[in-house]
């Protein structure tokens, strides 16, 4: 049996912060405000995984509420929303993604990016796709003051 799921994800661009995505440490004179490191690509795959599970939303998993959650690396929550998939007898069986971003560029970091993905949800690099596009200077990414990212994942029982 299969399950499919997408996630979205958004954050704002500011000042002192560190700009991580796909748990990749990005060199850019601003990041992604959030109350975890607000990686948007992580938190489109989380969503798209809870969501082809029917557990829900991130926010509900990882409350902005919940003072654990400050800070929080997003790959070890992803790798919790992976243990959520295996108890319900799921594995990514192929996850498709992408980042939304008018500057950095992201081509130099999807590698990285790619094999962070596949190790926190131990499959292979084969099994993940990342594209990146920017919106043509367009709406708030193309003004640079935000970053976005969209994942679609399938699912395959391993029961």
């Amino acid at each position: 049996m299969y399950r499919t799921g997408i996630g979205f994800d958004v954050h704002k661009l500011i000042e002192d912060r560190l700009l991580i995505i796909g748990g990749v440490q990005i060199p850019h004179p601003t990041g992604l405000l959030g109350h975890s490191d607000a990686d948007v690509l992580v938190h489109a795959v989380m969503d798209a995984i809870l969501g082809a599970l029917a557990l829900g939303d991130i926010g509900m998993h990882f409350p902005d509420t919940d003072l654990k959650n400050h800070k929080a690396d997003s790959l070890e929550l992803l790798s919790h929303v992976r243990y959520l998939a295996e108890e319900k007898g799921y594995l990514c069986a192929n996850i498709d993604s992408i980042i939304m971003a008018e500057k950095p560029k992201m081509s130099t970091h999807i590698m990285e990016m790619r094999k962070n993905l596949a190790s926190t949800l131990r499959i292979k690099m084969e099994q993940v796709s990342i594209k990146a596009t920017t919106t043509e200077r367009l709406g708030l990414i193309g003004r640079e003051e935000g970053i976005a990212a969209q994942a679609i994942v399938l699912l395959n029982s391993i029961t």
